[in-house]
């Protein structure tokens, strides 16, 4: 397949997730739906069952949502709950409400008021204190917890050979996704922001080995092409998520091109593999969820140093891009406390940043795309 047909394929897989659900229960198959951050879909898919990512929607307003949310919280977990709410997505079988940050522990109890007569919502509670052995024991207790849930739901038993099976499929969907970046970034004449992101985000309402086969044939399509000589800019982006293709044109519109992310929805989701080498799957399962660093959602024992702002700093350097745009979620607590110790870094560093405030009921672009284009500019000069 020429690499036309596969971003047109990838396009409209990311596009349209109520396709892809009522499909797949056309087929019998069962659905869970997959809040973020850092649930161990593995589980999932060991149990026979679809994970579907729940990262919000850049098309919808939150109308019924309000009626169970804060109007401070952010709009990916409103308009998470507002697909359920409004019949987009209320044909899952059940969701994992994952509690990492401050709006996502309340927002677990909303789901389950709101749609536990529907289907089955299983709350997880991460660790804080994730490297030590209480903390890895009590995410396995969670994880177990997630896995009897999930039990329920399939109507069979998740064996441990089902879950290596399952790490192995999701371990070389992040291989493939890690080289699709790098690619990416080599092939950004073809690999514009918006075919970029359409990429990343089909895989979370793919099958996993369907959407990996697709990547891997993309990939060695990239491979074959002879590397970029990019006379426009490079950034790197950075948030928790920016997907939204009228955002992203702006990029293309000043010749900006994605030389790398640290984005919690794109590269920080497959960044760290689930480690082979345990004899319990579940324990390698922790083992992964402790081994995720320079992440602003997790608790870093050594923040005073600043590590996660001279980690982004060193991306921007070695990606070879000339700035970081951030895409700053309004009402996100843990990235606005950040914000100035990241800035330090940045700066510190003599790297040229902007910061866009967004969410996604946004719908007009303007200031963004004034910002975006002199931020060009300003790059352009510096080259």
């Amino acid at each position: 397949m020429s690499i036309n047909a596969l971003l047109d394929e990838f396009k409209v897989k990311a596009a349209t997730p109520k396709q892809q659900l009522a499909e797949y229960k056309a087929q019998g198959k069962k659905v869970i739906g997959v809040l973020p951050y850092y649930a161990p879909e593995e589980l999932v898919y060991a149990a026979g069952m679809v994970p579907m990512g729940i990262w919000g929607s850049n098309t919808k307003n939150i109308s019924r949502a309000k009626e169970y949310c804060a109007t401070f919280y952010c709009t990916i977990a409103q308009l998470a709950l507002e697909m359920l709410l409004d019949g987009t997505m209320d044909g899952l079988d059940g969701i994992i409400t994952p509690t990492i940050c401050d709006t996502l522990r309340p927002m677990s109890q909303n789901f389950r008021v709101a749609m536990g007569d529907k289907m089955s919502v299983i709350f997880l509670a991460h660790p804080q204190n994730r490297f030590e052995d209480f903390g890895l024991e009590f995410c396995i207790d969670q994880y177990d917890h997630v896995k009897k849930e999930l039990e329920k739901v399939a109507g069979k038993e998740i064996t441990n050979d089902d879950i290596w099976n399952a790490i192995k499929v999701y371990n070389e969907s992040r291989a493939a996704r890690r080289e699709f970046v790098k690619l990416a970034s080599e092939h950004c004449d073809v690999i514009t922001p918006t075919k970029r992101s359409a990429v990343l985000k089909a895989f979370w309402f793919m099958e996993k080995p369907e959407y990996t086969a697709k990547l891997n044939e993309l990939n060695a399509e990239l491979a074959k092409l002879p590397v970029c000589d990019w006379n426009g800019t490079k950034v790197v982006t950075s948030g928790i998520i920016c997907d939204n293709p009228a955002l992203l044109a702006a990029f293309e519109e000043n010749n900006i091109a994605i030389a790398a992310d640290d984005v919690a929805h794109e590269t920080r989701a497959f960044k760290t593999d689930v480690p082979t080498d345990e004899a319990c799957p579940m324990m390698a399962l922790a083992k992964q969820f402790a081994n995720i660093d320079h992440d602003v959602l997790l608790y870093d024992p050594k923040s005073s140093e600043n590590r996660r702002g001279e980690f982004v700093a060193n991306l921007v350097k070695e990606s070879g891009a000339q700035g970081l745009v951030l895409f700053m979620q309004q009402f996100c607590d843990p990235e606005e406390m950040e914000y100035p110790y990241l800035k330090k870094a940045l700066d510190d560093a003599g790297i040229p940043h902007i910061k866009l405030g967004i969410d996604q009921q946004m719908r007009d672009f303007g200031q963004a795309r004034t910002a975006i284009q002199a931020f060009a500019d300003v790059l352009e000069m510096n080259k």
